[in-house]
This record gives C-alpha cells, sequence and structure tokens, in this order.
C-alpha cells in the first residue's frame, strides 16, 4: 500500500475532512495518529486499525511541544484544523480575527515548526516527507461574500506554504495546500442549521458548485493520501484546488 511504513499526524481528525484523512491513510498502511480537541468525536476512531488517538488543542503552545517530544520523527503531517467566520470586515472584531489567526495560520505555523526537524531526519533516511495544510478556494484563489477573516487566514496558509516549500525543496521534504470546495461536513452542517433560512442556505452553498452538488468527504481523500504519499515526491509549493470546477 502507497503508505506502508509511514507515521503521519493529522490535526482536527475527529470528524469531517480530518476523519476521512485518518481512515484513508490508515487504510493505505500508515500509523495514524489522529488529534482533536473534541474527546466524543475523537473516540469515534478508537480501536481503528493503524488509527491512534491523542487529545491536542493546536492552539497550545505547551501541548504542541508536549506531542512533538512524544512522537516518532513523522513521514507525513496533515494540518487540517481551521474554523470558519461569518461576516464582512465590518463585522469582523478584534476577538474573532485573533481567533481565526490563532487557530487557522498561528497552529500551523507553531506545529510544523515543532516537526520539520525530525521530518528532515525522514528525508533524509527514507528519501522523502510531506506536509500537507488545509487551505480553501476561499483564500488567495478567489474572494467569497462574507469570508472576509477566513479568506485572508487560508491565503496566509498558501503563503506559508509556499515558503516551507521553497526552504527545504532541495532535502525531500515536501510542502502543499489542499484547497477544497465546498464539503458536505458536520461544521458546515452546523453552519446550515445556525442561518436564519436553513434550506435557503444549503440551496445558496449548493448553487456555488458548478457540478451542482457538494463535495464528498470522500472526493477529497484520494488527493490527501496523494500528496501525503511518495506518488507526489515532484509536486512541492503547490496550492491544489478540488473544487469542484468552482475556479476554473
Amino acid at each position: 500500500m502507497r503508505l506502508d511504513g509511514k507515521t503521519i499526524l493529522i490535526t482536527a481528525a475527529g470528524q469531517g475532512i480530518g476523519r476521512g484523512a485518518a481512515l484513508a491513510c490508515a487504510s493505505e498502511g500508515a500509523r495514524v495518529i489522529a488529534t482533536d480537541i473534541n474527546p466524543d468525536t475523537l473516540a469515534t476512531l478508537a480501536g481503528r486499525d493503524g488509527i491512534e488517538i491523542r487529545l491536542f488543542d493546536v492552539t497550545d503552545p505547551a501541548a504542541t511541544a508536549t506531542l512533538a517530544a512524544a512522537l516518532p520523527d513523522l513521514d507525513g503531517l496533515f494540518n487540517c484544523a481551521g474554523i470558519v467566520h461569518h461576516g464582512t470586515i465590518l463585522e469582523l472584531d478584534d476577538a474573532a480575527w485573533d481567533r481565526l489567526v490563532a487557530v487557522n495560520i498561528t497552529s500551523m505555523v507553531r506545529i510544523t515548526r515543532a516537526f520539520v526537524p525530525g521530518m528532515l531526519r525522514r528525508a533524509e533516511a527514507t528519501g522523502g516527507a510531506s506536509i500537507l495544510n488545509m487551505s480553501s478556494m476561499a483564500s488567495s484563489v478567489k474572494g467569497f461574500v462574507n469570508r472576509t477573516a477566513y479568506g485572508a487566514t487560508k491565503a496566509a496558509v498558501i503563503g506559508l506554504t509556499k515558503a516551507v516549500a521553497a526552504d527545504f525543496v532541495g532535502t525531500g521534504l515536501r510542502c502543499n495546500a489542499l484547497c477544497p470546495g465546498t464539503v458536505d461536513t458536520p461544521s458546515l452542517r452546523g453552519r446550515i442549521a445556525a442561518a436564519p433560512d436553513p434550506a435557503q442556505a444549503e440551496l445558496d452553498f449548493i448553487a456555488r458548485q458548478p457540478m451542482g452538488r457538494l463535495a464528498l468527504v470522500a472526493d477529497l481523500t484520494p488527493t490527501i493520501v496523494h500528496l501525503l504519499c511518495d506518488d507526489s515526491r515532484f509536486v512541492t509549493g503547490q496550492a491544489v484546488s478540488v473544487d469542484g470546477g468552482v475556479t476554473i
């Protein structure tokens, strides 16, 4: 299998894209360290072949250092954690902005910094290692209504990705960003349910997808596995869109 012998850390693995990625990577032979801040959703992965679960708050610097010290050198890192803010810049207060930055980009910087030394050792020993960062089509790729803070932080993820890729391009350590379209996840369902008119909100999300449907997590996992495995060894510094044609 394509990830045999590889150790991969995944954040926000309790549900949605992170959970799908954990299951897909384990099915391809990886030892998956699945982390999440929510013990209940994380517990749904307990006992799965190839998956170890660990509670982890990506915004906690001490927890990041502790996790990095406890784990072996990684072959793969999927920085999947992120949150959404709804509103224009006029509806964005400092507290919300600080929270988006902390979760969507600062945590990714801190986690990547903690694990890169070990990943460089793995790249030297095996010929390669891979970081995958969760960005979005709502980023520097395309602007969306009511996504000021989200789009800005996800654009920063793409900038971080390219910078890390450039720094280590000669070492075998690669870094790419995933830019999904609108994905049918528990997080999206929560935002739909919170809308004044949930039925119309769902129709609006679908309407911006040219294929006429929301993405499924299963639409993303093949690309996630590909970018974390050696099949993509000549791909680095890329913002890879899996968006159903939104950004054609």
